[in-house]
């Protein structure tokens, strides 16, 4: 499970120091894709599968799926870390989430997000108050 929150920064070649805590989780490999907020989603190759298998049942007729999917599977990149444990995000991800040479890497339980660091201050600072007030409908039997 991923879990907590981390501020690597991104290298000239666009890459980045994965989390300590993440690598043993992402060691055989990652998949990262576009997220919804304009982050980056990463997930382990393992992880990443079994999202497929379920994304696979969507059916072919709903045009909501077709969407989704497309734009899901066609940003994803599959990366392999190097022996300093650090991944190349490709340009095209970088260019969607707008980041600079500051993020943020994010635990969202079953992936972690890269996040401009700017951008992930804002979207913090805008959800904390609805955070505060989330009612238990939200995740039903949470508390």
């Amino acid at each position: 499970m991923f879990l907590g929150t981390y501020a690597p920064k991104l290298d000239d070649k666009g890459r980045i120091i994965l989390p300590a805590k993440f690598r043993d989780e992402l060691a055989g490999g990652v998949v990262m894709t576009r997220g919804q907020e304009n982050c980056i989603y990463v997930f382990s190759t393992r992880e990443f599968e079994a999202l497929h298998e379920k994304i696979r049942q969507a059916p072919v007729t709903s045009k909501q799926a077709r969407d989704y999917l497309r734009v899901f599977l066609s940003g994803a990149s599959a990366e392999t870390p190097d022996k300093q444990h650090r991944v190349t995000i490709p340009g095209s991800l970088r260019s969607y989430a707008s980041l600079d040479r500051d993020l943020v890497v994010i635990g969202a339980g079953t992936r972690a997000e890269i996040w401009d660091a700017a951008a992930w201050e804002t979207y913090l600072a805008e959800q904390e108050a609805a955070f505060s007030e989330t009612a238990e409908e939200v995740i039903p039997g949470l508390f």
